[in-house]
């Protein structure tokens, strides 16, 4: 009962979250995906629903054991910049899902700043 009711309330805020964001070519949508482990970011175009460019934390994790989660996140917000400015994307709208603008998601979007992409 009370696992569900998270579900529903967590969905809530992830739909309240997305009615107000929609990612285009010329901007995409910037999506935050974390888990335990791991963190994914995406430039996602809505118009078409296709992913322009991904980065992830996963492939960084070999590189040293002792680098903390936020700090991979940063590699990755970094990566994925990369790749945008390579794309010739320059801005972008950020979603942050139901996640607080708080640890892994912000060092990931202060990074991704940080790289070039403005949001």
């Amino acid at each position: 009962m009370r696992n569900t009711k998270i579900r529903e309330i967590r969905k809530r805020r992830i739909k309240r979250t997305r009615a107000k964001i929609f990612g285009t070519a010329e901007r995409p949508r910037l999506a935050v995906f974390r888990s335990n482990r791991h963190l994914y970011l995406q430039l996602i175009n809505d118009i078409e629903g296709k992913t322009l460019a991904a980065a992830s934390t996963e492939g960084l994790e070999g590189k040293s054991k002792e680098i903390k989660k936020s700090d991979l996140a940063a590699l990755a917000g970094e990566t994925l910049a990369k790749k945008a400015a390579e794309m010739r994307i320059q801005s972008a709208v950020f979603d942050r899902r139901a996640y607080k603008y708080h640890g892994r998601v912000k060092a990931a979007a202060e990074a991704a700043r940080k790289g070039g992409l403005k949001f």
